[in-house]
């Protein structure tokens, strides 16, 4: 990734008015084709779900001092409700956590996907500011928004575009910490 996609994109999100798409922090564990959790996974209990590791834990805490050390407002924290993707957010301190099932991935844990990803388009097209809007979710579900499958906990910036297809054009992307 070039480093100018990532200035821009760090000052886009300094400017406000962006959102920040982030895939949720390192979760090791075998992808089963059914959205990467075990057999037996329930929504609201965690031990039942592929969780983030002290990696993940740290790359979570890093996205929060990179978006200190920025100086990028964060107007607003959303949330898939896997485990994975609350705690990455709630590990990176930069606002209350809501969770949305609109940032919940395209799989048949989640029967209503197409209208999830309409809501999720319609939230990112219509986002103003004048912070920042920090979306914590999964591959999949960037990949069905934008085309694109980041890393575990790499951030997508996009300008909310109303009327166009996804509702954003990509300004950058900021790689992973280390």
């Amino acid at each position: 990734m070039a480093a100018d996609e990532s200035k821009e994109a760090w000052d886009a999100l300094v400017e406000g008015g962006h959102v920040a798409l982030i895939r949720h922090g390192n979760a090791p564990g075998p992808s089963l084709g059914r959205g990467g959790d075990p057999p037996g996974f329930k929504i609201d209990d965690c031990r039942t779900q592929r969780n983030l590791d002290e990696i993940g834990r740290g790359q979570a805490k890093a996205l929060g001092e990179a978006f200190r050390t920025h100086g990028v407002r964060v107007d607003r924290i959303q949330s898939s409700p896997w485990c994975r993707c609350v705690e990455t957010a709630q590990l990176m301190a930069v606002g209350p956590v809501e969770t949305s099932w609109a940032l919940v991935p395209a799989t048949d844990r989640n029967p209503n996907a197409p209208a999830a990803l309409r809501t999720l388009k319609e939230m990112v097209a219509n986002w103003r500011g004048p912070g920042t809007l920090v979306l914590v979710t999964h591959g999949l579900t960037v990949r069905a928004m934008i085309g694109i499958v980041p890393s575990q906990a790499e951030t997508v910036v996009l300008k909310p575009t109303p009327g166009s297809g996804s509702g954003a054009r990509v300004v950058g992307r900021i790689a992973a910490p280390p």
